[in-house]
């Protein structure tokens, strides 16, 4: 259940959620390559979220210029969709561009780093918006 707290408009949790997805949903106008000046961010919040950063900082370079050569030809990046305990996908889905934090089952970090995603998107004026444990209508 979500409240709003007075002035702000920001909502707050009265009670912890969960959740095995969380998906950012990207608006119309979209374009892959809007993401290019926040990848970066967004990929480094998540692998230190989750507790996936590489040892080597090459490795890291490498997963971010494959995703970033994707980026700048207005491709769909790769995200990072390695065997872990959270992934960040970007699916082929007809019609509405996506991504999404999976973890292996439902838990309130999925929560909690979509959001500090969402914000870090927000931030770079990426307009979207933000879904949970959707799976089931995207995957076959």
């Amino acid at each position: 259940m979500l409240a709003l707290q007075l002035n702000m408009r920001e909502p707050i949790r009265t009670e912890t959620m969960k959740a095995e997805a969380g998906h950012i949903i990207f608006k119309d106008k979209f374009k892959y390559k809007d993401l290019q000046g926040v990848f970066e961010e967004l990929m480094v919040a998540f692998l230190d979220e989750t507790d996936q950063m590489p040892d080597e900082d090459e490795i890291l370079q490498m997963f971010l210029r494959i995703n970033m050569m994707d980026l700048e030809k207005n491709r769909k990046p790769e995200g990072y969709n390695r065997r872990g305990r959270m992934r960040l996908v970007f699916p082929l889905i007809k019609g509405k561009k996506q991504l999404y934090i999976r973890a292996d089952s439902k838990t309130a970090e999925t929560i909690r780093i979509t959001e500090r995603l969402s914000k870090i998107l927000k931030k770079g004026g990426i307009p979207h918006t933000v879904e949970w444990d959707k799976l089931q209508t995207i995957e076959p």
